[in-house]
């Protein structure tokens, strides 16, 4: 491979197999994709538009380029996008033949301008700016939806990448606007309508219309040719006494994240719940290095203990104990104490953090100093406005996320199909892709898999070390463990019992992406590994090569 000229790259045909890829990086550090079906070689920019991973360390499996870092997922044919958590395709280069080499001109681009010719008398309103209402809206327009697009959002900032909140930001290694979704000039540069600050009080479904209030009182209602129903989920707070003292903290939105880091400064904070958010927030705080101590209060006597076997959660437990994080298992927060004392500290655009906490009791006695108090307690989906279809576990929606005729129920809301069964799930990647279905229903397009041909996924990120979780499991119980934990390269398989022929409903990893972006290959088209298939040293990656159309 050489440089012809700034733009130009020369790549030998022979290094890449047929059904194969490779990326080549550049000095200027960008990346190009090469793929090859027999004779036919397209060319893409090589870094995944999430995050920059090199799409070539990931895995092809058929027509399926998978990024190795949070599975997002584009078409080697065309580079369209297949799955997010990537928003947008890949850039396609225009490439020429010159006996056993091709030339790569990156000034050109493949172009496939989509027109805005579809449905153009409609109106689509979206309540809810988050995750699955942005994608739904940008999808729309990706697709060629003409139409008028209003977004309603409580919330006075323009749709934002939420999961970075208790990751990136929190720990101070990222501003505010890196963090919007499509980047600032998102909704004007696609004719969508933004109304911030505003709330749906109601929605009739049967009539398709909502009831939108301002912060002034004032009311008014749309009706819509499609309704997208996004409203997601609020923090769960549990039945502590003096939970609701000023300087008690829960970690769902970005004013949330600016009084926590506003608040923590030089202060003794105490973390409740030992969950991914938990977790993450104890792992950003120790970053930023400001505060005073962090103290993380856990019921069990595990991290994530929900979500990985014991192994696993006490090497997470050494990595955070490692960066000075203190912990307190097998213990019941009975209440938190309140003190005369005002803290006053300037934080992110003149946030004030105000804090009467005194410190935290325990159910045997035990008092904990603390000056701040986050709750990690979960979540629980916001369906007060469906009050006709109002459930504590969720909307019942098709694999369509559709509930009634043209009004759809998408996101943390939503309780539907996909290849792992009915279920409700509060993880980006899967908000994303309600999103991406709403719209190529609303668009009737074919062409997009359904729910139900996909599957979740959600990582963590704490102290740089990612672990990436694929697929669903009651239970990390029923597990295989392969590698080591503590030095931070294992996967580990889970399955719903411990019969030897049983299929494998899930896995996680820390170090194995690849082994891990094969298992969701073979997981998402019905052919997960069994337990004896695993133990006998089933070869994954290769296996999810072979079963690949």
């Amino acid at each position: 491979m050489t440089d012809a000229t700034i733009n130009t790259v020369t790549i030998s045909k022979t290094d890449i197999p047929s059904g194969g890829m490779k990326s080549y990086k550049q000095e200027d550090d960008s990346i190009i994709l090469i793929t090859r079906d027999d004779d036919e070689f397209r060319a893409f920019d090589g870094k995944c538009p999430h995050a920059g991973a090199d799409l070539g360390n990931g895995l092809r499996c058929g027509n399926r380029v998978v990024c190795p870092w949070h599975h997002a997922t584009f078409d080697s044919r065309d580079g369209s996008l297949l799955e997010p958590i990537a928003t947008k395709g890949l850039t396609q280069y225009e490439l020429t033949h010159n006996g056993d080499n091709l030339t790569v001109d990156t000034s050109a681009q493949v172009t496939g301008q989509v027109e805005s010719d579809k449905l153009t008398d409609t109106h689509t309103i979206i309540v809810g700016g988050g995750g699955a209402g942005f994608m739904t809206a940008n999808q729309l327009r990706q697709g060629g939806y003409g139409g008028k697009i209003t977004l309603i959002s409580k919330e006075d900032k323009a749709p934002y990448n939420r999961p970075l909140l208790s990751k990136a930001f929190l720990a101070g290694k990222m501003d505010e606007d890196k963090l919007l979704l499509g980047g600032a000039d998102w909704a004007s540069n696609n004719n969508i309508e933004l109304r911030l600050n505003q709330t749906v009080s109601e929605v009739l479904l049967n009539e398709a219309t909502v009831v939108i209030e301002d912060d002034d009182g004032n009311s008014e209602r749309q009706t819509a040719d499609f309704l997208v129903v996004a409203t997601g989920a609020k923090p769960s707070l549990p039945p502590i006494t003096g939970a609701e003292i000023d300087g008690v903290y829960t970690l769902r939105s970005m004013s949330d994240a600016k009084l926590i880091k506003a608040a923590s400064h030089d202060q003794h904070v105490v973390i409740i719940g030992t969950g991914f958010i938990g977790m993450e927030t104890a792992s950003a705080l120790a970053q930023a290095g400001t505060t005073a101590s962090i103290t993380v209060i856990g019921q069990g006597s595990r991290v994530m203990g929900n979500i990985v076997s014991e192994t696993v959660s006490n090497a997470l437990i050494k990595l955070h104990e490692e960066k000075g994080i203190n912990f307190v298992f097998d213990a019941t927060v009975k209440g938190i104490t309140k003190v005369n004392r005002q803290m006053d500290k300037d934080g992110d655009n003149n946030n004030q953090a105000f804090s009467n906490v005194g410190g935290v009791t325990l159910a045997n006695g035990e008092h904990i100093d603390a000056d701040i108090v986050i709750l990690g307690t979960g979540v629980s989906p916001r369906t007060e406005i469906l009050r006709e279809v109002n459930d504590p576990d969720g909307v019942q929606v098709d694999a369509h996320l559709q509930l009634r005729d043209e009004v759809y129920a998408l996101g943390d809301i939503a309780k539907a199909s996909n290849q792992m069964g009915r279920m409700r799930i509060e993880h980006w990647r899967v908000a994303l892709q309600h999103g991406m279905v709403t719209a190529a229903a609303i668009l009737n397009d074919d062409s997009i898999d359904s729910l139900e041909a996909r599957i979740p996924f959600f990582w963590t990120m704490q102290y740089g070390k990612s672990l990436r979780y694929s697929g669903h499991a009651e239970t990390p119980d029923h597990n295989i463990l392969f590698g080591t934990p503590d030095t931070h390269d294992y996967i580990e398989y889970y399955f719903n019992d411990e019969g030897e022929d049983t299929r494998a409903s899930a896995a996680s990893t820390l170090g194995r992406n690849k082994e891990l972006v094969a298992f969701s290959e073979l997981l998402r088209r019905g052919h997960a590994p069994t337990r004896a298939q695993l133990n006998a040293g089933l070869d994954i990656i290769e296996q999810a090569h072979a079963l690949s159309p």
